[in-house]
C-alpha cells in the first residue's frame, strides 16, 4: 500500500458500531456455550465454511482461529476469491458472558479490527450484543459493516434458537 493511503487512513477515526440481536425463549446461560466455542464459528455464523484452529486451545485468551468461506459486501458477482481472517482470542469472561477477539490477519483489509461479544440476559430468553471497531476500510462504508454484521448476528442467533429449542 502506498505511503500516502497508510497516513489517510491512519488520520481518519476508527469505525465503531454495534449490532444486536434478540433471542426468544433461550436463556443467556444456553446460549453462551454456544459462542464461547471459539473455534466453532462456522455452526453459526452465516456463508463461513471453515473455522479452524491455529494455536492454543479454544476459549482461552490467545488462541487463534482461521476463519474463511464468507462473502462481503465488496465482493464482486462470481469472482471465486476465498475471504479468509485469523482471529486472536483477546479475553473472555464467563461471569459476564463476554468476550473480545481482534483481527490478526486476513485478506479483507481489516485493520485494527477488535470485537466485543456479550450475551445479556433478558425475560423472555436473552440478547447479543456484538461491539465493533476498526480503520475505515477500503471499498467499503460504514453501513456495508453494519449490515455484514447486523445481519449475520441475526442469522447466528436464529440457528442458535433452533438449535436450544430442538435440544428440549
Amino acid at each position: 500500500m502506498e505511503p500516502e493511503r497508510v497516513r489517510a487512513r491512519e488520520c481518519q477515526p476508527k469505525w465503531e458500531g454495534k449490532a444486536c440481536a434478540e433471542l426468544a425463549g433461550p436463556k443467556a446461560e444456553q446460549v453462551w456455550p454456544l459462542l464461547e466455542d471459539f473455534f466453532g464459528l462456522n455452526k453459526w455464523f452465516p456463508t463461513l465454511t471453515t473455522c479452524l484452529p491455529v494455536e492454543g486451545v479454544s476459549g482461552q485468551p490467545g488462541c487463534v482461529r482461521y476463519c474463511a468461506g464468507f462473502k462481503t459486501p465488496v465482493n464482486k458477482g462470481d469472482e471465486e476469491i476465498v475471504n479468509w481472517t485469523k482471529q486472536k482470542l483477546l479475553s473472555i469472561d464467563p461471569t459476564e458472558l463476554t468476550f473480545s477477539y481482534s483481527i490478526i490477519d486476513g485478506n479483507v483489509g481489516f485493520h485494527s479490527y477488535i470485537s466485543t461479544v456479550k450475551v445479556l440476559p433478558r425475560e423472555d430468553g436473552c440478547s447479543i450484543e456484538w461491539r465493533y471497531e476498526v480503520e475505515p476500510v477500503e471499498g467499503w462504508t460504514l453501513a456495508n459493516l453494519d449490515s455484514f454484521i447486523g445481519s449475520g448476528l441475526q442469522v447466528m442467533a436464529k440457528r442458535m434458537e433452533e438449535a436450544l429449542q430442538s435440544n428440549n
